[in-house]
């Protein structure tokens, strides 16, 4: 027997007038749930703001609001004089970030940092422009390993020498995972500055993560600056490619 296929129309939502939402993020939300089951889809033009009025039961100052709220999203945008139209996907916006780094590790309760070396050392020609110092000024280089069942990440890192900072003695307190990627409960960080990039692994890199020679690998390249806006620590992650894997959406779900 065939089976029958409902094809009435789906129930129009309205206003929660009790709701402790607001009507306009009310209404924002009822539009990009309809954008997101295909209702409007890519290049179609909303509603206008008086038929908007009309089917909600709201001002038009409440509609200007939610239309404003979805450009800020990137749902829609707006043409004077002509109307709201429903944007298409654009991979130009998607947007990666390092909660998949802090994830990945999170059931791995065996896991621990090693410190492996701590010492005094004269900042070389690239130390000295990223930490925005004299060649041979005083650094503390700093060189870590994560590991689990086996090792995950190499970590290496330069510190701005200043016996009046207990930077130093904030990293050297970090022995876990979340303690490194929030930097501790170091309260000398005013921002940072991220950058990754795939190369292969050295000797010494590839020795200690217990990959061959030559090994694709992700550098997580970090500077950390202070509230004055001077550059406090440079340094790198080193993961081997197959750890660490980045993954975002484009589009809109009707949740």
């Amino acid at each position: 027997m065939q089976q029958k296929i409902n094809t009435a129309p789906r129930q129009r939502e309205t206003i929660d007038r009790n709701s402790f939402e607001p009507a306009y993020l009310q209404l924002a939300n009822i539009l990009r749930r309809q954008i997101a089951r295909g209702q409007y889809r890519p290049g179609d033009q909303l509603p206008s703001e008086a038929q908007l009025c009309q089917m909600y039961g709201i001002s038009p100052m409440t509609v200007r609001r939610s239309i404003n709220l979805l450009s800020d999203m990137g749902v829609v945008s707006t043409v004077k004089g002509r109307g709201t139209y429903v944007k298409g996907l654009e991979l130009s916006t998607a947007n990666f970030d390092l909660q998949r780094l802090e994830a990945l590790f999170d059931t791995d309760i065996d896991g621990r940092i090693q410190l492996l070396d701590v010492r005094i050392v004269s900042a070389d020609e690239r130390t000295a422009r990223k930490l925005e110092l004299q060649v041979g000024d005083t650094v503390i280089y700093i060189r870590r390993l994560f590991t689990t069942d086996k090792p995950v990440f190499y970590h290496r890192a330069y510190l701005i020498y200043d016996p009046r900072r207990p930077i130093v003695e904030a990293e050297m307190d970090v022995t876990s995972l979340q303690g490194l990627l929030t930097c501790g409960t170091n309260t000398l960080l005013k921002r940072g500055e991220i950058k990754i990039k795939t190369a292969l692994v050295n000797s010494e890199e590839a020795g200690l993560l217990d990959v061959p020679e030559p090994s694709a690998a992700f550098y997580l390249e970090h500077i950390f600056y202070d509230f004055e806006d001077r550059p406090i620590s440079w340094g790198w992650f080193i993961m081997p490619s197959e750890r660490l894997h980045f993954t975002t959406q484009i589009g809109f779900t009707d949740e």
